[in-house]
């Protein structure tokens, strides 16, 4: 009999003692749990970081756009004293997003 056979010849009939409805994920699914948990909060930790070193400021020249819609008088000029119909114009002026080429 070779050394494999008579290990599981001895192990086996603890195996049975166990009880089959029973399933934990034990000390190996802790490991991985906890090392997931680690990781992710090593990446928001890092996000953070970055996100912080972003810069949010608008160009001068760009107003939002809520502004505008909030905003507006009734002779249909925006906030700003841009001309809403000479917005419209522009807008379909610019080509379609399928038709630039790029």
């Amino acid at each position: 009999m070779s050394p494999t056979q008579t290990t599981l010849a001895q192990v086996l009939p603890l195996a049975k003692d166990l009880d089959e409805n029973k399933v934990t994920p034990g000390v190996l699914g802790f490991v991985v749990f906890a090392l997931i948990g680690a990781a992710v909060w090593m990446l928001m930790k890092s996000m953070n970081k970055h996100m912080r070193r972003v810069d949010f400021e608008e160009p001068a020249g760009t107003a939002p756009a809520a502004a505008g819609a909030t905003g507006g008088t009734a002779e249909g000029t925006d906030a700003d004293g841009t001309d809403a119909a000479d917005a419209r114009k522009a807008e379909a002026a610019a080509p379609a997003p399928s038709e630039r080429k790029g």
